[in-house]
């Protein structure tokens, strides 16, 4: 499996961005399609955004389209979720993913998602 370390989460108010940042070791970063989930507290873990391995292909869950960008840099082992217009209602322990692909431009579903990274938090403010 890859080993993931997310960075990024802080405190933001309402309307504000926070770019967070994943940084992969251990395996063939370039064979794993990434995503990013999140937790918020009393709910379950739920899919926010996901790009294949190429980085062609991406999918954002509807409370985030137009909002969230899911971006990856193969050379430098990393993705990123750049998040503006942030709500109060994404307040959330955000966890980097990956799901080995056998696939380039494929964003698998979210049950093939099995490394995850330690989270971080964000937090909106009204």
């Amino acid at each position: 499996q890859v080993q993931l370390v997310d960075s990024g989460g802080g405190l933001v108010q309402a309307g504000g961005s926070l770019r967070l940042s994943c940084a992969a070791s251990g395996r063939t970063f370039s064979s794993y399609a990434m995503g990013w989930f999140r937790q918020a507290p009393g709910k379950e873990r739920e899919f926010v955004a996901g790009i294949s391995r190429s980085g062609r292909n991406t999918d954002y869950a509807d409370l985030v389209k137009g909002r969230f960008t899911i971006s990856r840099d193969n050379a430098k082992n990393t993705v990123s979720l750049q998040m503006n217009s942030l709500k109060p209602e994404d307040t959330a322990v955000y966890y980097c993913s990956a799901a080995y692909s056998d696939f380039v431009t494929y964003v698998p579903p979210v049950d093939k998602y099995d490394s995850w990274g330690q989270g971080t938090q964000v937090t909106v403010s009204s």
